[in-house]
């Protein structure tokens, strides 16, 4: 049954996804005090637009995801820690939609189908969902309060707009809501066994796509061929989905942190940013390597890479259990500005200007069931990092540089990221990336072959 339903129910061939679900509720409501409600996306994209109708992808809240599978719209979560009771709540069947979009979870009395599928036992019809949550709060012996899926410092997406919904329902019942956020992120963050299973195959998948890359470097003449190589390698490599839109930036587009033109050419002599990764699962890779087009980097490149390859080592011997992304983000920014001073200015007569004060971005986020991963207001940088939690390790570099090197001058305005993924353990962290090509040694040698 799961698979005619591969793309509504996540489920996988390695796990019992059912159960895997299953606990996580389970572990959820050991941590509630009171009913706790979530919402699934209310609507498919493009569905409120007249212009867009159709081929866009639905992407499914990710709290819902994670605790249910369901991937399709207008679906609701209700958990009752005091009964120990879940119910789902779906739409009604509708056999001419799945005409149309295939098969999707419905309810249908006398029907089991979306029992069976998800391992909810209670599975009602979604416009009964809130002559439900009503009858909770006025039974009695009822808390005069309710937990659901929102953020407080976040307001505007759907989960504001359906804890606005709540608030008018339950102005008559007289109680109060509060947000689930802080107590899913704690069950959320720490990937279980099976996800970071998930993880390292998405690394393993994101490796052999850069491997095949550098081989195939000296044929693509812009960045939208180099892109579109990238993301096929990816996708068939991986589980069917990229982890996020690639970035490929050449020359001085580096610069541009969220650069998505990619239709410049190619220019031999100048770097190309790559930010991609693949999705196998519901887990991602996230990584970035920036490497020379004609498979060579020039003394100023080579000198810059070297900065931001060194930092990057600097900051993970921070990274343990026990701090918080906030104490120790800090650590390569200020390195690289020393090394920048030192290596740059005093040992090349060398000059830069960055294009941001202190900081350009974050050195690391969450990775997760999103790829940035975390409250999206605090992007949960307080939290403090425990086994199993995934993060990024991303410094970068972005300005005009210029250095006497061999007693010639070299000027470029450049910009360089590289990034690893690294799995938080008991003792430390196990950097999840590291077989992916990164050292200028590693990269030349490859691309030596390659690019004659």
């Amino acid at each position: 049954m799961a698979k005619a339903y591969s793309q509504v129910f996540i489920s996988s061939s390695k796990y019992d996804s059912r159960e895997i679900y299953r606990s996580r509720r389970r572990d959820l409501m050991k941590k509630l005090d009171s009913v706790c409600v979530f919402s699934g996306m209310p609507s498919d994209p493009g569905s409120e637009e007249a212009f867009v109708q159709t081929w866009v992808k639905f992407v499914q809240e990710p709290a819902f995801l994670f605790l249910t599978g369901v991937n399709q719209a207008g679906c609701y979560l209700l958990l009752d820690p005091d009964t120990k009771s879940e119910i789902l709540f779906v739409p009604k069947k509708d056999p001419f939609k799945e005409f149309w979009n295939g098969k999707r979870i419905g309810y249908l009395e006398n029907n089991s189908d979306a029992s069976e599928l998800t391992g909810i036992k209670d599975v009602r019809p979604a416009d009964e969902f809130f002559e439900v949550l009503g009858s909770m709060l006025a039974r009695k012996g009822a808390k005069k309060f309710f937990y659901a899926y929102f953020f407080e410092k976040f307001q505007g997406d759907h989960n504001w707009k359906f804890k606005e919904k709540l608030t008018k329902f339950v102005r008559l019942k007289g109680v109060k809501i509060k947000s689930a956020a802080d107590i899913h992120w704690a069950l959320r963050l720490p990937l279980d066994a099976p996800r970071i299973d998930e993880a390292k195959r998405a690394q393993t998948a994101t490796d052999k796509a850069f491997r095949a890359l550098l081989e195939a470097m000296p044929s693509f003449r812009n960045e939208r061929e180099l892109g579109l190589f990238l993301d096929h390698e990816l996708l068939r490599n991986g589980d069917g989905d990229l982890a996020f839109p690639t970035i490929v930036a050449s020359g001085a587009n580096a610069c541009c942190l969220h650069y998505v033109k990619k239709d410049e050419p190619l220019q031999k002599g100048e770097l190309v940013l790559l930010d991609f990764g693949t999705r196998v699962g519901t887990l991602h890779s996230d990584i970035t390597r920036t490497i020379p087009v004609g498979g060579k980097f020039n003394p100023l490149q080579k000198m810059l890479y070297e900065i931001v390859l060194d930092s990057a080592e600097v900051y993970r011997k921070a990274v343990r259990p026990g701090v918080s992304l906030k104490e120790i983000g800090q650590i390569p920014w200020e390195y690289i500005i020393g090394e920048l001073e030192t290596r740059l200015v005093k040992g090349a007569k060398g000059t830069y200007k960055l294009l941001y004060d202190k900081r350009p971005h974050g050195v690391s986020h969450f990775i997760g069931e999103q790829i940035h991963e975390g409250d999206p207001g605090s992007r949960s940088l307080s939290m403090v990092l425990e086994p199993g939690m995934l993060i990024s390790c991303e410094p970068g570099l972005y300005g005009e540089f210029s250095a006497v090197i061999g007693g010639k001058r070299y000027r470029e305005k450049i910009g360089i990221r590289i990034e690893d993924d690294l799995l938080i353990t008991k003792t430390g962290h196990v950097n999840l990336s590291k077989h992916i090509p990164k050292t200028i040694c590693d990269i030349e040698a490859f691309m030596r072959k390659k690019c004659r």
